[in-house]
């Protein structure tokens, strides 16, 4: 009932398992990877986060704008509203 290649596969691997993990310690990031690899990867973050907030100051300068040129329009409508009500009023007033 029992396969013998599968039971030697499985002692195998149990094997295989218990041998890498007595060979496998694990190590800080700081020593696997070598301070210049490192300090390329923290610069490389630093350059992208610097894009960014860069990226994010344009887009609140774009806002900004947006934000000018719908007050004067409002401003613009609003004194066109008193135009016309003005209008209307002499208008009326002469009927």
């Amino acid at each position: 009932p029992e396969n013998p290649q599968l039971s030697s596969l499985d002692k195998t691997d149990v094997a295989f398992s218990e041998d890498s993990q007595s060979l496998y310690k694990p190590e800080p990031l700081e020593k696997v990877l070598n301070g210049d690899v490192l300090n390329k990867l923290k610069v490389t973050i630093f350059f992208q986060l610097s894009e960014r907030a860069a990226m994010d100051a344009s887009y609140v300068q774009e806002l900004d704008g947006i934000l000018k040129e719908a007050r004067t329009i409002e401003n613009h409508l609003k004194q066109k509203r008193e135009s016309l009500k003005q209008r209307f009023t002499v208008i009326a007033n002469t009927l």
